[in-house]
């Protein structure tokens, strides 16, 4: 991947996004890009809005593990269209929730949940947002409501630890654009009319949205259904953003995209670098019906090879030529006039990066030797430097295979690692090369070094040492000679430092300019904000004032508080260190944040008096809407005007709430309640508890509060908050810190922790009288699902019922780590052991709802988890129910299995948590020992059986972050 993840620097996202978020990426915008800010040092695209509240013929089965999930040629028909045309066809075995008995509840089919809950997930989703490079033009990329599951019913090739459609020749489940509108952003602040791009094929589906540098041009590949119902293969094609008119970028029919890795990229204001199919390729590999041999791996060299359970891989030497064959490139130069240049010999090419003056092209690419054991990211890399016309220059480096990264946090690969363009020159090349070896275990210093060389170095000319790190880098900000900041951070003690250099100066010397704890929010001061410049990159804003000769940046900060976030701009001396506040979020009422800056449309001075930004603004109430503001008088100018995504639950009510675990840990939630509730007239209601456990190396980080009161409630497709259309309260993302201070892991007091947060939890809903003691259910997604079996076998005096989604529940087939846990299980045997729910499975007596999605292919949440789960459940009475979504993966994409999840999690609910009677108290005893100790029975036996996980925040608090993209 061709930018640096600095996401303890850049990342716009906290536990509760807004509804739409600011993506600056390198990537062209498909639709199924993730709601993150990412920013490449060197080029980036302009601005895009995404909203958080995105929503992304089944084959005949006749026989099914599960005899309640038979789906029989149920097809989804469904268009770019409203909500309402996402509903299932009345072929589908679909039907509407009733009241139901447990012969209904077996029988087969897809069902659909209450109409309160449908209604809202059906509503048509929002478009997203593109700025053109020039500020003066908007995009309105138009997207369609939930996909049908014949989609994901689609063949798909799993190779290398990706997923690819073999029919379009690019990665599978891509979502897509169903149209685009341009308007331009008139000098009063106002939108133009809307002119649509026209001259697409019908039915046309729409992905790579990306702009020219001069913002006269789109580019952006298209794709159709055909007879048999899958997509064709992608065509390139190119938009002239004035007349609205698209057309084909090649004349010949013959040129298809190769979007399996990198796509295209502009060279130049007229010229595309284009991964094309070669045309010489042949026919697609046959599968042998018989092995030329059996399937081994060696290690007789006795390396140690440590590697969480990567899914998807490699199996056998067919698998390496079918991967060849669907990932190997031709990459074209392809200009707006038909002249087209194959340039490079085919190759497996994973990113192509035009120098900032776009005389270079940086290449890179993958090769044999392949892995049986790692996904493609570890493979072989090689790295080039070509003219922009397709010459070679030089090779930067070519990396051996990398089987034996160590699993310790902060290990990475040995040799050249991050390389790229310089934002603020011409064609100046810099990269890192770790000294530990890559081993986070290795004391070194330093640990981490800095180079930095022309493109087309002077013979002889070695690299120049740029800085020395002791921690792990994470990335830089360019400004110019006289500027740049650089990062590093070390994830065991938390330590986040920030280093102000001048890169053309070496009598000046670096100096830190923060140091500090990623965890401490409260001492966060922000992030500079970059502006454009006339390359396309994207440097540090350097501000101006009259009568000033200070160096002046700008931080943008998400200004966190015991009160919760207050956004923030301030006016930072980089000299001084003394900051001028110049803005801030009404923190009465509102939540507003800064999403970009407006004001960088040329490469000449920045003065304060001339700056204009473009802010997001909510409420609790109020869904988001954008603003222009201009200084100097700070006049705010309303851009948008969405309407409100879900009416019936305008009037919701939000509270942040802060309460006090056992131990004296500091706790934070928000509370949900539906519309026009009372609890003095209306007395508790049923309470649905959904969170996801974070881990913490300090008490007082972990109680700080993250969030604003004031943000307004996102509510995705298969949300907790979609129950309070059901009047339900809804504590939703209440913190469980799992706190290892000093030298101690966290996990090793899991258990113990987590019952004591979530003991606090209910304490805490049943002291306000919102929620009724004998009527609390827990549920989760991923970690969140461990969480849930995990309460249910040691807390069980506290909850009715759960639901786990998409889950692992054995750390014994999690040998080499989960999550946050880096030690192996040979290591930290009782540990791994403890914290399993399926060790504790004979404690579970509470009512469990298990779903997974039968492709899951998130690295450690297998499917057979919740199966072997379930069985170890049924086998001691427990009273369980297990739900497996074919074709899902690990978030949940189509109508028919979301509409499902839902309606099951709808019957759970009501049945166990609404219609219970059981007295909790009853079970408070007998769990006494289990809360004190956090331990399983003496009796429970381990045995390792493989492999290695990680959940790492693939969702956080129910927030789906997209899967179908991996980066290298």
């Amino acid at each position: 991947m061709r930018l640096h993840k600095v996401y303890h620097r850049f990342s716009l996202l906290s536990f509760s996004p807004p509804p739409l978020l600011l993506h600056i990426s390198p990537k062209p915008l498909t639709s199924s890009t993730p709601s993150s800010l990412a920013i490449n040092p060197t080029r980036s695209l302009p601005i895009h809005i995404h909203s958080k509240i995105a929503v992304k013929s089944i084959r005949a089965m006749t026989v099914s593990r599960f005899h309640n999930l038979v789906p029989i040629n149920a097809v989804g028909a469904e268009d770019g269209g409203s909500g309402s045309n996402g509903s299932a066809s009345s072929s589908s075995t679909i039907t509407t929730s009733t009241a139901e008995d447990e012969e209904s509840a077996l029988s087969g089919g897809y069902r659909l949940p209450p109409s309160e809950i449908r209604d809202i997930v059906d509503a048509p989703p929002l478009p997203v947002l593109s700025f053109s490079p020039q500020r003066d033009t908007i995009l309105f990329l138009k997207r369609r409501s939930l996909r049908p599951l014949s989609e994901l019913a689609q063949s798909e090739e799993k190779l290398a630890g990706i997923r690819i459609d073999g029919k379009c020749n690019a990665r599978s489940r891509m979502s897509f654009y169903t149209g685009i509108g341009i308007h331009q952003l008139m000098h009063d602040g106002t939108l133009g009319p809307e002119k649509e791009i026209h001259g697409l094929p019908d039915g046309a589906k729409i992905n790579f949205v990306t702009w020219s540098n001069d913002g006269r041009h789109l580019s952006f590949s298209i794709r159709i259904d055909e007879e048999d119902g899958r997509s064709s293969k992608l065509r390139v094609w190119v938009a002239d953003v004035e007349t609205g008119k698209a057309r084909p970028l090649f004349q010949s029919p013959d040129i298809y995209l190769n979007a399996v890795f990198d796509n295209f990229v502009w060279v130049d204001n007229s010229t595309l670098l284009v991964c094309t199919i070669p045309l010489s390729r042949g026919d697609l590999p046959k599968k042998p019906l018989v092995p030329s041999g059996p399937k081994i791996q060696s290690n007789e060299q006795k390396n140690i090879i440590q590697v969480r359970t990567f899914q998807d891989l490699l199996k056998d030497e067919y698998d390496e030529d079918l991967f060849e064959y669907y990932a190997t490139s031709q990459l074209v130069l392809a200009s707006l006039d038909g002249t087209v240049k194959a340039i490079c010999p085919p190759a497996i090419y994973t990113s192509m990066d035009p120098s900032p003056d776009q005389k270079f092209l940086m290449i890179t690419s993958i090769h044999r030797p392949y892995s049986f054991t790692v996904p493609c990211g570890r493979f072989p890399k090689k790295v080039d430097v070509w003219t922009a016309d397709g010459k070679f220059v030089r090779e930067l480096c070519d990396l051996p295979l990398a089987e034996d990264i160590p699993i310790a946090f902060n290990s990475v690969r040995k040799g050249m690692r991050s390389i790229n363009w310089r934002a603020d020159k011409p064609s100046t090349l810099y990269w890192v090369e770790t000294q530990d070896g890559g081993d986070a275990k290795v004391e070194v210093s330093p640990r981490d070094i800095i180079y930095t060389q022309p493109a087309e170095p002077l013979e002889g000319e070695q690299p120049t040492i740029l800085h020395k790190l002791d921690l792990r880098y994470g990335g830089i900000s360019w400004c110019d000679d006289s500027l740049a900041l650089v990062y590093e951070s070390w994830y065991k003690t938390r330590r986040i430092r920030t280093w102000v250099i001048s890169p053309g100066s070496e009598d000046v010397s670096p100096r830190i300019l923060f140091d500090r704890s990623s965890e401490d929010v409260y001492s966060d001061p922000g992030s500079p904000m970059l502006r454009r410049t006339l390359a396309g990159t994207y440097v540090i804003a350097n501000v101006k004032k009259e009568n000033d000769e200070g160096t002046y940046i700008l931080l943008n900060g998400s200004g966190a508080t015991p009160e919760g976030n207050i956004p923030f701009l301030d006016l930072f001396d980089i000299n001084t260190g003394s900051k001028e506040r110049i803005w801030a979020s009404d923190k009465e009422r509102y939540y507003e944040t800064v999403v970009a800056l407006m004001s960088d449309d040329n490469d000449g001075e920045l003065y304060l008096n001339q700056l204009k930004i473009l802010t997001s603004k909510e409420s609790k109430t109020e869904n988001t809407q954008y603003y222009i503001q201009s200084w100097p008088d700070k006049k705010a100018c309303q851009i948008t005007n969405f309407p409100h995504p879900y009416p019936q639950l305008a009037s919701l009510q939000k509270e942040m709430i802060r309460y006090q675990r056992k131990d004296g840990v500091q706790l934070t939630a928000t509370l949900y309640l539906p519309p026009g509730y009372d609890p003095s007239k209306d007395g508790p209601l049923p309470c649905l508890i959904w969170s996801y456990p974070g881990e913490f190396k300090s008490k007082d980080a972990a109680g700080q509060v993250r969030g604003s009161p004031n943000e307004f409630a996102g509510i995705g497709p298969t949300s907790a908050l979609l129950w309070l259309a059901r009047r339900f309260a809804i504590l939703s993302g209440p913190t469980i810190p799992i706190i290892g201070e000093g030298k101690e892991e966290a996990n090793d007091r899991y258990v113990e922790q987590l019952v004591a947060s979530a003991e606090a939890a209910v304490e805490e809903v049943i002291r306000r009288g919102v929620a009724h003691r004998n009527k609390i259910a827990v549920g989760g997604h991923s970690y969140g699902a461990f969480m849930t079996a995990n309460l249910l076998a040691h807390a069980p005096h506290l909850f009715c019922c759960g639901i786990a989604r998409s889950g692992a529940y054995n750390r014994t087939l999690t040998p080499f780590g989960f999550q946050n846990e880096d030690r192996t299980l040979w290591e930290a045997t009782t540990t791994y052991v403890e914290m399993s729910p399926f060790m504790s499975a004979n404690k579970i007596k509470k009512p469990i709802l298990l779903i997974h999605g039968e492709e899951d292919n998130n690295s450690g949440t297998l499917t057979m988890q919740s199966d072997r789960f379930f069985n170890a459940l049924k086998g001691h009475g427990a009273l369980c129910r297990l739900v497996i979504l074919p074709f899902e993966s690990h978030g949940y994409a189509a109508r028919e299995s979301i509409m499902h999840v839902l309606w099951e999690s709808d019957r759970w609910l009501q049945k166990y948590c609404v219609s219970n009677t059981s007295d909790a108290n009853a079970d408070l005893d007998g769990c006494k020992d289990n809360i004190n100790k956090g331990i399983i029975d003496s009796e429970s036996k381990v045995t390792a059986t493989g492999g290695g996980v990680s959940e790492q925040a693939d969702f956080e608090h129910g927030r789906f972050h997209s899967l179908q993209r991996s980066s290298l």
